[in-house]
């Protein structure tokens, strides 16, 4: 039982970072219509940011900060400079602009940080861990992960349903002619739409860096579980991206922590290693494939956000 409520909580702070990359994506989705494959790029540009940042000021606060603003602009570039130009066009040419994009990232960070990878360094109050209920010890970073994405995930919402720039972007969503024709600057407010996109998917890359090694391509596997939330949750709602991302989390952690096991009990023990985790994939695409079929609009529709 003790062993089943940790693997809860490795599901949930997993669910947590897939919720930040998944957040990003949706909004650009859902209210751009656009279907950007680099996405990934983001989450691994916001880790090399943020080891290269808490290296140069030694503090890791600061790090994640700076890393954040340096996401945050590079995403603008981006849009200004590779996405615009491809506004209006089909999703095909959508996916194959951005999938050249994904490989001159990779590129590019071969070129500036080199092949090696980074690593960042917890601070030595972050090392430890907490006792969470009776029996449970659980590292206090992991813990801030889930609690810093509960916060994002309130200010998000908070910015999209309560404030006038988040009528904008929903209104946007609806009818971007009209809202340009009423004055709005449709450009500036995709410009900052993906911008913000892309500083929720290096935010996701900065807070898994410390728990992986951060190294060129880390974001094209999490980035298609990305997918799957949105497209479980619904596409353009940010409450079924939070939704889904925890129901994935919980169903990627619990198969590869049991199902290993259970399928050992039936073949041999190198058959349940190997075909546990892929038994834990096929659960989460079954499930895409279930919501696709029953309620092709996802669980919570844009419409409900």
């Amino acid at each position: 039982m003790l062993y089943l409520l940790e693997q809860s909580l490795n599901g949930i702070q997993l669910g947590m970072l897939l919720f930040l990359l998944a957040a990003g994506l949706t909004l650009i989705f859902g209210i751009m219509d656009f279907v950007n494959l680099a996405h990934g790029s983001l989450y691994m540009l916001g880790a090399y940011f943020a080891a290269t940042f808490v290296g140069l000021t030694d503090s890791f606060l600061a790090g994640i900060a700076l890393g954040l603003v340096a996401t945050f602009f590079a995403g603008i570039v981006l849009e200004v400079i590779a996405i615009r130009p491809l506004y209006g066009r089909d999703h095909l040419d959508h996916v194959l602009g951005t999938f050249g994009l994904l490989i001159f990232f990779n590129e590019l960070v071969r070129l500036i940080w080199g092949p090696a990878g980074l690593t960042i360094s917890l601070p030595s109050q972050m090392l430890t861990a907490v006792q969470v209920i009776p029996g449970i010890y659980y590292p206090i970073y992991r813990l801030v992960t889930i609690g810093a994405t509960l916060t994002v995930a309130l200010l998000l919402y908070i910015l999209v349903m309560r404030t006038r720039v988040g009528m904008l972007i929903r209104a946007g969503a609806s009818n971007r002619e009209m809202v340009g024709a009423l004055g709005v600057n449709i450009k500036l407010l995709y410009t900052l739409v993906f911008g913000l996109g892309a500083a929720l998917a290096g935010f996701a890359g900065m807070m898994q860096a410390p728990l992986a090694f951060v190294q060129i391509g880390m974001g094209e596997n999490i980035l298609i579980l990305a997918f799957v939330v949105i497209i479980i949750g619904g596409i353009g709602s940010i409450r079924g991206a939070f939704v889904a991302a925890i129901i994935v989390g919980l169903i990627d952690t619990m198969g590869r922590a049991f199902l290993p096991d259970l399928v050992r009990t039936f073949l041999s023990y190198s058959a349940g290693s190997s075909a546990g985790p892929a038994l834990s994939s096929m659960l989460i695409y079954t499930l895409m494939a279930l919501v696709l079929i029953f309620r092709p609009e996802g669980l919570f529709p844009a419409s409900s956000k």
